[in-house]
């Protein structure tokens, strides 16, 4: 079983427009996907409550209880998505159960701000500082030629953590995800996407 985290402390870095992608990328890949939410607005398990029943199933970890839960033992990949201020005992409960983290940024100043704080207090977990947990960054809407691009290479530099690639803006994300759908459950995907999307699925299922 692989379990994937979807963390920012930020609300509005494309944390949920993530996840729902990455489950859908993997279930139509035949794996066996459970869905989380950590989030008290539960955007993630109302957009699998809506998805068509002809797509790629995607199964709901139920995560209601007041303990950190692990998805059903039929799992074979498990995708967490989390709340914005994710910090302290409910970081860490999560955490010690995940084998890789990702962490969309976009390139704001403001952006940077707080995950400079995350970078730092994940740097002081357990996990992390054992090694038993990959932490990768996603540029969220953001063109990987562009200065804000190497803005961001900089400041991550501060912390050794790689910037696994780099997603650009498209409305056609928002649109899928309202429809209960992603880019994944079609031929949606240009040419120039599926190469910024490669790097980071190569990323996820590399063993750790």
């Amino acid at each position: 079983m692989r379990k994937i985290m979807v963390a920012n402390p930020k609300g509005g870095s494309g944390k949920s427009t993530l996840a729902v992608h990455l489950a859908s990328w993997f279930a139509r890949n035949d794996e066996i996907v459970y869905l989380g939410d950590l989030d008290r607005q539960q955007s993630s398990r109302h957009w699998l409550a809506a998805r068509p029943r002809h797509l790629a199933p995607i199964r709901h970890w139920d995560l209601s209880s007041e303990e950190f839960e692990a998805p059903p033992k039929d799992c074979s990949i498990a995708i967490l998505d989390t709340p914005a201020g994710l910090h302290g005992k409910r970081l860490k409960s999560p955490l010690n159960e995940v084998d890789k983290v990702v962490v969309p940024v976009s390139p704001s100043r403001f952006d940077m701000l707080a995950s400079r704080e995350f970078f730092e207090e994940l740097a002081e977990t357990k996990a992390v500082r054992k090694d038993k947990v990959d932490i990768g960054i996603v540029g969220m809407r953001i063109d990987p030629r562009t200065h804000a691009s190497r803005q961001l290479v900089e400041f991550l530099q501060q912390f050794d953590l790689p910037l696994v690639t780099c997603i650009r803006q498209a409305q056609r994300y928002v649109h899928a995800v309202e429809t209960s759908t992603t880019m994944f459950d079609g031929n949606g995907f240009d040419a120039v996407e599926r190469i910024q999307w490669k790097p980071l699925l190569d990323w996820l299922v590399r063993r750790h």
